[in-house]
C-alpha cells in the first residue's frame, strides 16, 4: 500500500517537473521568437528616426512642417479607422485588465513618431517603442494560439524587446516592462521571457548597427557625509520636478482640449507654438528627444533653464498630438536640471546630470529598481550609492504622479497597504 503511493507521488511528482520543463522550453522559443521579430522592427525604427532626424538637423526648413505634421498624424489615425488612440495607456491596460491592443497600433504609431522627429516635435522614441513592442506581441501571442494569460507574457516581452533594441540597456529593458504595470508588485512569471527576448533583440540590433547608448561621468568623488546631504537634497527637487514634469503634461492636454475641442485646429495651434517657440529660441536644442541635451550635459555644459524649456516644449507637443513619447525628454530634463543643481553648488555637472536622469526616470514611471539598472547600464557602477539614494527619495517624493494615467499603484509608497488605484 505504502510502495503503491510512492509510486504515485513520484508519478505525479515526475509529470509536474516535465510540465514545467515543456513550458520553459516553450517561453524560450517564444521569447527567442519574439525578439528576432522585435529586434528586426526596433533596428528598422532607429535608424528611420536617426535619419530624419539628421535630415531636419541639417535642413531646418523642415520645422515649416510642426503646425500640419500633427494634423496630417490625426489624419492617418483616422484613415485607419483608430480614432481614440490610447498610446502606452492602453497596452498598459491590456496587461492588468484584458484591453484589446488593435494590430494597427504598431503601424501607426511607427509612421508617426518618424513623422513627428521630421517636423521637429519634442518626443522621444521609447514610448512609441512600448506602443510598438506592446502591439506585436500581443498580436504574435495571439497568433500562436496563447491563452490572455500567456498572451499578457507576450506583451511585456515585446515592450522590452523593442525597448532594449533601442536603448542597447537589455537589463532595465526587461525589468521595466514588468514593473511599469503595476507599481509594488512585479510580474515575476514574465522575467525569463522578458530577459531573453531582451537580449536577442540587444544582440540583433547591434549586428544591424544600433548603438547603444552610454556616457561618462567625469568624476565621482567618495560618497560621504557631504556627498550624501547634496545627494539627498538633489533627490528632493528631482522628485518634484518629476511632478512638475507629469503635471504639465497632463494639464497641458487637457487645457489645449477644453480650450480648442476640435482635434485638427487643436493640433494647429499647438504646431504654430512649437514652430514659434522654436524661431525665438533660434536653434533646435529643445526639439526632438533631446539627446544632444543629454551629451552636453554629461560633457560639463549646462543651460539654466534648459529643464524648464523641454517640459514646456514636450507638453506642448504631446498636446498637439504629436506620438513618440515621453522617456527621453525626461531624461533630458532630468540630465539638465541636475546640471543646473551642479552648477549652483559648485559641484561636477556630470555626476548631477547623471543621477539626475535616473531620479527623474523614476518619478515619471514608478519603477525604481528599472531606474537603478538603467543607471548601471548607461554609467556603470561606481557612483552606486549616489544613484540609490537619490533614486530611492524620487520615488517617494514623486508621489503617485505618472506619465501613464492606466498604471495601477497596487501598494502605497508610504506603508505597506494595499490601496489600489491608478496614477495621478
Amino acid at each position: 500500500m505504502l510502495l503503491s503511493m510512492d509510486i504515485n507521488q513520484l508519478k505525479h511528482k515526475l509529470h509536474h517537473n516535465f510540465s514545467r520543463a515543456v513550458i520553459t522550453g516553450k517561453w524560450m522559443i517564444f521569447s527567442l521568437l519574439s525578439g528576432i521579430i522585435m529586434g528586426i522592427i526596433g533596428t528598422l525604427f532607429y535608424h528611420s528616426i536617426a535619419f530624419v532626424t539628421t535630415l531636419r538637423e541639417n535642413n531646418p526648413y523642415f520645422l515649416a512642417l510642426l503646425p500640419i505634421g500633427a494634423v496630417i498624424i490625426l489624419l492617418f489615425y483616422h484613415f485607419l479607422h483608430y480614432d481614440n488612440d490610447g498610446g502606452t495607456n492602453l497596452v498598459l491596460s491590456a496587461i492588468h485588465s484584458n484591453d484589446h491592443i488593435p494590430g494597427r497600433m504598431s503601424v501607426l504609431i511607427f509612421f508617426s513618431t518618424i513623422l513627428s522627429h521630421l517636423a521637429g516635435a519634442s518626443v522621444g522614441r521609447e514610448g512609441a517603442a512600448l506602443q510598438i513592442g506592446g502591439s506585436l506581441g500581443g498580436y504574435l501571442g495571439k497568433r500562436l494560439g496563447l491563452d490572455e494569460t500567456d498572451k499578457k507574457t507576450m506583451i511585456m516581452c515585446g515592450m522590452s524587446a523593442v525597448f532594449a533594441s533601442l536603448f542597447g540597456t537589455p537589463i532595465a529593458a526587461a525589468i521595466f516592462s514588468m514593473e511599469v504595470v503595476s507599481v509594488g508588485i512585479m510580474h515575476y512569471a514574465a522575467l525569463l521571457p522578458c530577459v531573453l527576448a531582451s537580449y536577442v533583440s540587444v544582440g540583433v540590433a547591434h549586428q544591424l548597427g544600433v548603438q547603444s547608448m552610454s556616457f561618462e561621468i567625469a568624476v565621482i568623488p567618495d560618497f560621504d557625509l557631504k556627498g550624501g546631504v547634496y545627494t539627498c537634497i538633489f533627490a528632493l527637487a528631482f522628485g518634484l520636478v518629476s511632478m512638475l514634469f507629469c503635471i504639465c503634461l497632463h494639464r497641458f492636454e487637457e487645457g489645449a482640449r477644453l480650450l480648442l475641442p476640435n482635434a485638427y485646429i487643436r493640433a494647429a495651434v499647438c504646431g504654430s507654438i512649437l514652430l514659434v517657440g522654436t524661431l525665438l529660441v533660434g536653434d533646435q536644442a529643445y526639439n526632438g528627444s533631446g539627446i544632444h541635451t543629454i551629451a552636453a550635459c554629461m560633457a560639463g555644459e549646462h543651460y539654466r533653464w534648459a529643464f524648464l524649456m523641454k517640459i514646456c516644449f514636450t507638453s506642448i507637443s504631446i498636446a498637439a498630438g504629436y506620438k513618440g513619447g515621453e522617456i527621453i525628454p525626461s531624461l533630458s530634463i532630468g540630465a539638465a536640471f541636475g546640471s543646473f543643481l551642479a552648477s549652483c553648488f559648485g559641484l561636477d555637472p556630470s555626476l548631477a546630470a547623471a543621477v539626475g536622469m535616473g531620479s527623474v526616470f523614476c518619478g515619471v514611471t514608478n519603477c525604481p529598481i528599472t531606474s537603478l539598472l538603467l543607471c548601471f547600464e548607461l554609467f556603470g557602477l561606481e557612483a552606486s550609492p549616489y544613484f540609490l539614494v537619490s533614486i530611492a527619495l524620487s520615488y517617494v517624493v514623486s508621489g503617485y504622479y505618472s506619465l501613464y494615467r492606466s498604471q495601477k499603484i497596487v501598494y502605497s509608497k508610504f506603508k505597506s497597504n494595499f490601496i489600489d488605484k491608478k496614477a495621478d
